[in-house]
């Protein structure tokens, strides 16, 4: 089953309705999971479309791919393009943090839709970095996180700010080692500030750059299968 349709999420930081537009896909009838996924930047909602009948799951499971609002990105000369927040620089240095609040705000309305259902929240790149952003402040338990070579965004504020509710989240973490996008050491890095606050991460890396491959979908699919 495929259909496509225009979602109204309300946007709290800044009082205005955001059409979100998302790519919506069911493996099967009454499905009692949903996976929210979220694309990186430049990208959209069709980015990983591809990927659903790969997984090869056997239970129906609701997919949705949200397609990112439009805004200008620093690093890309102020070029307006699908991005979930803006990028001031290569490398980390300062981040955008009214966007990358707002992006979580967002999600958690895409994850409002779906009560009722066991819920993961996937992302790549900056998608990536909006599910951990979301997932680890989520008041209400999730069923897990995939985040796909990417990093922990607003680091400094998790210990704070987190959910008792997904300390024991599972999480999925996979980077390429020939990523010149996000280098795997910030990753790693992302990685053992989340286990140095108690989270339980499946780590993996594969010989690739800022993509992913099929050993990585395997992956995913056994993680998948494991938590819903």
């Amino acid at each position: 089953m495929f259909c496509q349709r225009i979602r109204p999420l309300f946007d709290l930081s800044s009082h205005y309705t955001v059409h979100m537009e998302a790519v919506e896909i069911e493996t099967g009838p009454k499905p009692g999971a949903a996976v929210i996924w979220l694309h990186g930047l430049g990208a959209d909602g069709h980015d990983f479309e591809p990927v659903v009948p790969e997984l090869g799951l056997t239970k129906p499971v609701r997919f949705v791919f949200p397609h990112a609002p439009i805004r200008p990105v620093t690093i890309n000369q102020g070029m307006r393009m699908r991005a979930w927040y803006d990028i001031f620089q290569f490398g980390g240095g300062p981040e955008d943090e009214a966007g990358i609040r707002a992006s979580q705000k967002l999600v958690e309305e895409m994850i409002a839709a779906e009560k009722g259902k066991k819920i993961v929240l996937a992302g790549f790149s900056q998608g990536g970095a909006i599910v951990l952003q979301t997932a680890l402040r989520f008041p209400e338990r999730l069923a897990g996180v995939i985040a796909l070579s990417t990093y922990l965004p607003l680091a400094g504020t998790l210990e704070k700010e987190r959910s008792e509710a997904n300390q024991d989240v599972p999480i999925f973490m996979a980077h390429g080692q020939l990523d010149d996008l996000i280098p795997i050491r910030r990753a790693e890095a992302s990685r053992d500030a989340l286990t140095r606050l108690g989270y339980h991460v499946e780590w993996h890396s594969y010989p690739m750059a800022h993509s992913v491959c099929a050993p990585e979908i395997a992956e995913i699919s056994s993680f998948l299968a494991r938590i819903l």
